[in-house]
């Protein structure tokens, strides 16, 4: 990966949240990550490795519990002086402003009662002080971009199918020109046909604009082929650190080979046996001694089990938290 510019900075971000009986979960642990100018950044793994918590920590959804948030190199949220703090009032609006997020489901976004013109207008109503006929422009251009006509302005939402909808959210998300996209998942509720067409609007305008993207992730033939930078958690910890389009080939982490290795194929022989990645993942509401992948590796010896692995550098902008490699 080309460094570029830096826009947004998590170091050493953890968080915990509290359950009852006076338990803990730990869903990030100790995660350090920079999201540069022109980057799409795809953060994967299994469900419940902290991926969505790390993005609502850099969206400010979340509170962070240990760490710090940084914007342009200025800190905007996390620990200082072992008190919480996060930029509040207007200076949260225009991080919100120049940080927006795109949801996995785009129906949640949506007032079933408000127009979808309505929807558009808001950002340059709220924000550029704009009046309803300039904002109508802006909406009509706004739906344009997404490749939607002008006839969509007064429907509701539940007219919509989940693609269009999409299409929508998308075009709010990027009608102030953001620095950052952060996408959860945005596409994997969608057909594949309109996934594709999803994911080839975010590619257009980010090649217009060159803002940063986070993209949240399952689809690891997504995130080779449209991130410049894979990051690999597992279990609240980052595992292994990237160049995207390098995924398939030089992945040297025990479990980014192993979610390789269960990635179907339309070419696979059908009388072959399904890999299976065995074992069960320790609790993250217990204290977590040594590699939290140890249990499920094979090729695990009784450094995994005492001692935690430090992500480190083995070549170029490649990472490996593993004491094998």
């Amino acid at each position: 990966m080309v460094h570029k510019q830096e826009i947004l900075r998590l170091e050493h971000v953890s968080k915990t949240f509290e359950l009852r009986y006076h338990k803990t979960l730990l869903a990030v642990d100790d995660v350090s990550l920079s999201l540069h100018k022109g980057v799409c950044t795809a953060i994967v793994g299994e469900s419940g490795c902290g991926k969505s918590t790390l993005a609502r920590m850099a969206t400010l959804l979340e509170p962070v519990s240990v760490g710090a948030v940084f914007y342009k190199n200025q800190q905007i949220a996390g620990m200082v002086g072992g008190c919480e703090q996060s930029i509040r009032g207007e200076a949260l609006r225009q991080y919100r402003r120049n940080v927006q997020m795109i949801f996995q489901d785009p129906g949640s976004v949506f007032s079933p009662r408000m127009k979808i013109g309505t929807f558009l207008m808001e950002p340059w109503i709220h924000f550029e002080k704009k009046n309803k006929k300039e904002a109508r422009e802006q909406a009509y251009y706004a739906l344009q971009r997404v490749h939607l006509g002008e006839e969509y302005f007064d429907k509701y939402p539940h007219q919509l199918s989940g693609g269009e909808l999409q299409r929508i959210a998308i075009a709010r998300a990027i009608a102030l020109h953001p620095e950052v996209l952060i996408c959860d998942e945005a596409t994997s509720a969608l057909d594949v046909s309109i996934q594709q067409e999803i994911i080839a609007l975010l590619k257009e305008h980010q090649e217009e604009t060159h803002y940063a993207i986070m993209l949240i992730s399952h689809d690891l033939a997504l995130a080779e082929n449209f991130s410049q930078q894979v990051v690999v958690m597992y279990l609240g910890r980052i595992v292994e650190i990237m160049d995207g389009g390098a995924l398939r080939r030089q992945a040297r982490h025990p479990y980014t080979k192993a979610l390789l290795a269960s990635v179907f194929s339309i070419r696979d022989d059908p009388n072959e046996a399904i890999y299976v990645l065995e074992g069960e993942p320790p609790s993250p509401t217990g204290k977590i001694t040594g590699c939290a992948f140890c249990n499920r590796c094979t090729c695990a010896e009784e450094i995994c089990r005492k001692e935690v692995p430090v992500l480190r550098t083995i070549e170029g902008d490649h990472q490996v938290a593993c004491h094998l490699v």
